[in-house]
């Protein structure tokens, strides 16, 4: 609940529209008890409205905020941005798995007679994964 004081230019009121805020564009006073104001709608209409004191009850003046900020955690933005970067990896390298991994095949047996490797439990079906020796870049010109 706002006072009819409160309805300045520019300021958001709610309550004059029942789907939303209008934004103020000019105030003209009638006496003390009844205040003529023009409004804006979101869609950019321009309209005017009578208002008495009786209606203070239905008309509420928001404090607008920014739309964004700043002021966000940056481990958690650091965290969300590498793990969409991961998700997005395929696009730009359909190979990726090739690249991000080496597989070598275990082809040393001890006994050949037998399905298992020199390793024993660590080779699974003789096929082990080592990770990729780091990319060298391209030298600079």
């Amino acid at each position: 609940m706002s006072c009819l004081e409160d309805l300045k230019p520019n300021a958001s009121v709610r309550g004059i529209l029942p789907n939303g805020l209008v934004t103020v564009v000019s105030v003209q006073w009638h006496g003390s008890a009844a205040v003529e104001h023009t409004y804006k709608t979101s869609e950019g209409k321009v309209a005017n409205e009578l208002l008495y004191r009786h209606d203070e009850l239905r008309i509420e003046v928001v404090e607008q905020g920014r739309p964004w900020s700043f002021d966000g955690d940056g481990e958690l933005f650091r965290l969300v941005s590498e793990a969409q970067r991961i998700h997005l990896a395929h696009l730009f390298d359909p190979v990726l798995a090739v690249h991000t991994s080496v597989v070598e095949h275990c082809r040393i047996r001890s006994q050949p007679s037998t399905n298992r490797c020199c390793r024993g439990s660590r080779c699974v079906f003789s096929w082990q994964m080592t990770p990729a020796p780091a990319r060298q870049s391209w030298p600079a010109c």
